[in-house]
């Protein structure tokens, strides 16, 4: 009498199932981290290249709102948080993203501080 089944067992993993769910943490985790550059603004459309060179970023919002690297500062006090961001760089860079709403005169302001430091300005712009 042969009691023997004919069926084995098997002690092998898949790991299949596993990779899948690892993966689909990774994009879960990669669309929910948040980006450096994380304010909302709306710019101005243009033509014309982006630059990768950035050494300060300022941002002034609708609100008129200054921004100096995300971190938010009083208008009065812009000159100073840049004199102390820039100071020993090579060739001083600002980004300046203004926000399509706001008025041009509060983005001459920053353009006038560069302008009396001898800071590079670069305008953000919306790619058209």
């Amino acid at each position: 009498m042969k009691l023997k089944g004919r069926n084995k067992v098997s002690p092998d993993f898949s790991m299949s199932s596993m990779t899948d769910i690892v993966f689909l943490l990774l994009i879960f985790f990669m669309l929910t981290a948040n980006s450096p550059n994380a304010l909302d603004l709306l710019l101005p459309k243009a033509k014309g290249k982006s630059t990768n060179t950035q050494n300060v970023s300022v941002s002034i919002n609708k609100n008129l709102e200054y921004f100096v690297n995300n971190e938010r500062i009083n208008g009065e006090y812009i000159e100073i948080e840049l004199k102390k961001a820039l100071k020993g760089q090579d060739k001083p860079t600002i980004i300046l993203r203004a926000e399509e709403s706001v008025a041009i005169k509060e983005a001459v302001h920053v353009m006038d501080i560069a302008n009396r430091n001898n800071y590079k300005v670069i305008l953000a712009v919306r790619p058209n």
